[in-house]
């Protein structure tokens, strides 16, 4: 099988093929890192890299095969972690001068799950600074551009992993989300993002156990990859207050729903967020190209309060906790996002903190409402097409500021407050052919009937030229790109 066509292939079929001896894992491995030296330095994607060590981890595993032992979810896949996520003898380094050195000794929960399930993690993927924000750049490892246009941004904070997915130098990848770090580059990557429920993937590193708003979640090219690498993510772990269970085999395999059966409500600004006059009117073309499939599709209005002061608050005081000694006794090697959050956070009072939290518990219970009527919510992922990565973030849209340097992730964001399961499906190009990311949202706790939804709608779209899932023009990444690496100022010393 040739190199190309065999990292093309969806994650779930090449776990067949290695299942049946058709291909081994250390053939997957070297096509793997073969596209990664090939198409990297165009995107930059990567963190550090674990390349000789996966090597020796592919021919372990195609020994199992070979001895007909009993083998994993993921048995052989090549992964990325995201360089948030800890990774045994693997450098972690969030972004940060601070941690540019950093080796931890023990994977994280979520980690330790997917090696378990098989897995081999190949390499970390790229992030902002510590998670904050939504354009990968940092000054360890540099920018990532878009697949699809490599001088814009793709997204964040998981934006090496949606990047990576896209171009197919990795089968599978990790991400997490607070206020949309996995869906935005998931919708202008064009791969598919799913946020799950709070506490069914375990985040055994989260300081504030008990604040839903964080969580870790699947990445692939399809709905059967992310759900088969969340079924693998899925665990109990005592270190997270949040943790519950959920049955893996339920989540990995797909029962496809009815879309004629199904009632749809749709928005293109959940009522508040800033969202552009482009992507509003590519929110409709999509809903009218797809009216058709299900019993109803109505926009209707929604009430999300305070919603904007009330993520405002709540990220703070993560911010406040995670932070406060690197802003202490470190403040210069803290990026702006970092110093703007956390600084926002200290002005704040303690009945600033009671106040999000109950003005959340009124938001999610008015959104829980519109499932009296409606099996899922649909609305668009990102309010603009992507801009240049040399551009930290968005300011203004169409001469309107916004309040900050998250605010244009509020359409993700309401949904955080919510916390009600979310995937974003690819859905054809916006009007500069750039990936346009549909967000589906279901019901409170209803992942595997989310899943099941998107699953039926993936295959529904795969007929439909104006939603079917872009890709980008790997041809057209040959070239490297030195820039990428411009903001770079302390790179780590070992990779």
């Amino acid at each position: 099988m040739a190199i190309p066509s065999l990292v093309a292939l969806p994650a779930t079929e090449l776990r067949r093929l290695i299942g049946i001896k058709e291909i081994s894992p250390v053939e997957l491995l070297d096509a793997c890192i073969a596209r990664i030296e090939a198409l990297d330095p165009a995107v930059n994607a990567m963190a550090a890299r674990a390349f000789e060590r996966a090597r020796t981890e592919a021919r372990a595993a195609e020994a199992a095969v070979l001895n007909g032992d009993a083998l994993g979810r993921l048995h052989g896949l090549p992964i990325g972690i995201k360089d948030l996520q800890d990774t045994a003898g693997l450098l972690t380094t969030h972004g940060s001068p601070l941690y540019k050195d950093n080796v931890p000794a023990a994977d994280s929960a979520q980690v330790a799950l997917v090696r378990a399930a098989g897995a081999i993690v190949t390499a970390k993927t790229n992030v902002p600074e510590f998670g904050a924000g939504a354009n990968s750049r940092n000054p360890v490892w540099g920018a990532t551009g878009n697949p699809f246009d490599p001088t814009l941004i793709a997204g964040g904070s998981s934006g090496g992993s949606a990047a990576a997915l896209a171009t197919g130098m990795l089968p599978l990848c990790t991400g997490s989300d607070t206020g949309g770090s996995l869906r935005l580059p998931a919708a202008i990557c064009g791969v598919v993002g799913f946020r799950p429920s709070p506490g069914l993937v375990p985040m055994d590193g989260r300081p504030l156990g008990w604040t839903p708003i964080s969580v870790l979640g699947p990445m692939g090219r399809t709905v059967a990859d992310a759900r088969m690498l969340f079924a693998a993510q899925l665990g109990v772990d005592s270190r997270d207050p949040l943790s519950h269970a959920l049955d893996p085999q339920a989540a990995a395999h797909a029962r496809l729903s009815d879309l004629g059966r199904l009632r749809v409500a749709w928005t293109t600004d959940f009522g508040q967020c800033p969202v552009g006059a482009e992507i509003r009117g590519v929110m409709r073309r999509r809903m009218a190209a797809m009216r058709h499939l299900f019993r109803a599709a109505d926009e209707i209005a929604f009430d999300m309060g305070e919603a904007d002061r009330c993520f405002d608050v709540i990220r703070a005081l993560n911010f406040l906790e995670r932070h406060k000694h690197a802003y202490d006794h470190d403040r210069a090697r803290l990026g702006p996002n970092i110093i703007a959050n956390y600084e926002a956070g200290s002005a704040m009072s303690l009945a600033d903190g009671a106040w999000a939290h109950a003005e959340q518990t009124r938001i999610f219970r008015r959104f829980q409402q519109t499932f009296r009527d409606y099996d899922v919510v649909m609305a668009p992922t990102v309010p603009v097409s992507p801009f240049p990565w040399t551009q930290l973030y968005l300011a203004e849209l169409e001469g309107q500021p916004l309040k900050n340097y998250y605010h244009w992730l509020a359409l993700a964001y309401v949904v955080t407050l919510a916390t009600n399961p979310a995937i974003v499906l690819p859905c054809g190009v916006d009007g500069h052919g750039m990936p346009f990311g549909l967000q589906v949202v279901g019901r409170f706790g209803g992942d595997i009937e989310l899943l099941d939804i998107a699953c039926a709608m993936e295959r529904a779209f795969e007929g439909i030229a104006d939603l079917r899932r872009p890709l980008p023009d790997i041809g057209g990444l040959a070239a490297p790109r030195p820039e990428l690496k411009s903001i770079v100022t302390d790179p780590p010393s070992r990779r």
